[in-house]
């Protein structure tokens, strides 16, 4: 044989491997030695500030895991990554939409390889990116009973406390939907949905376990939870949705809860509690954030009393 012959066949070879690679870290779950080398929120510090805008660029990084922040500045998306297939929670604005899709690139993650897309509550800011990357993914939605319509027709309920107060968004295909305490799989990935309405009618919190090695931990995206109306709203007007927003936050208590991540990082002290040693990790974190809602709509009820004819 003449050596041509062997420098054909090692060529071969080589992009034989090549394909082969290609083709595996394409294959959900994998994680591929970009994302393997991401880092823990450092750049993300660096780069936004607390009071950035909505659709201001902010690189990803991972939270702990297979968890991964992959929003912008201003407003969350988190995706967990399985073997399977991924799931992604809100999808920003319309623009945020596409940014995410960037970020999950830049982890080096295929969108198509996301299979199931949930939200925390159903505004403009937090599920107006939906529609287009179901578009992109092929992924199924899976809403709470009450923001199923809301996401199907673009427009906030007339029930929402700040219906009025957001632009129509893009409508997006629901597949299911979810009520509290319910379970959503795919593959070795199971989130526990929580019911905990407040800020929107249809809002939901999601807990879910990550681990790396021998290390597991739990994780929490909780609403924005806040007493936020339109003018003229008044909560203790509304008893029903009182109680259950009262309900919802009382069942966030009982969430075992190691890193807590919220759809508006500021709320949370994201960027204060990266800047620590133990980054976002720790077991107060939920508690604190309701203590802090529950003065918040404490506050409001007796500025409401305060105000009424």
């Amino acid at each position: 044989m003449t050596a041509p012959f062997f420098v054909r066949l090692f060529s071969k070879i080589a992009a034989l491997a090549v394909l082969i690679l290609a083709t595996v870290s394409c294959r959900p779950g994998l994680v591929s030695t970009q994302s393997a080398a991401v880092d823990r929120g450092d750049q993300w510090v660096a780069r936004c500030k607390p009071n950035d805008a909505w659709d201001t660029p902010g690189p990803p990084y991972r939270v702990f895991g297979n968890t991964y922040y992959v929003g912008t500045c201003g407003i969350a998306a988190i995706l967990i990554v399985g073997d399977q297939g991924h799931i992604l929670i809100d999808g920003g604005t319309e623009r945020g939409g596409e940014l995410i899709a960037e970020n999950i690139a830049t982890l080096g993650f295929d969108i198509r390889d996301v299979g199931i897309l949930l939200h925390s509550h159903e505004h403009y800011d937090h599920v107006g990116g939906l529609a287009g990357l179901q578009a992109s993914s092929g992924a199924k939605m899976i809403a709470s009973v009450a923001a199923a319509p809301v996401l199907r027709s673009g427009q906030v309920a007339v029930e929402d406390p700040q219906w009025g107060m957001h632009e129509p968004f893009p409508a997006v295909s629901v597949s299911a939907t979810i009520t509290h305490g319910e379970q959503v799989s795919l593959g070795d990935l199971s989130l526990q949905a929580s019911e905990t309405p407040g800020h929107s009618p249809g809002a939901l919190s999601w807990a879910w376990t990550s681990c790396e090695q021998d290390r597991c931990k739990a994780m929490v995206y909780l609403d924005s939870l806040s007493p936020v109306s339109r003018e003229g709203y008044r909560f203790a007007d509304h008893p029903n949705y009182l109680a259950n927003y009262r309900g919802g936050l009382a069942s966030v208590r009982t969430i075992e809860c190691d890193f807590v991540l919220t759809p508006h990082p500021v709320a949370s002290g994201m960027h204060q509690r990266l800047s620590r040693p133990q980054g976002l990790e720790g077991k107060s974190g939920c508690r604190s954030y309701v203590d802090r809602i529950q003065q918040r709509l404490g506050k409001r009820l007796v500025s409401e009393e305060k105000s009424s004819p």
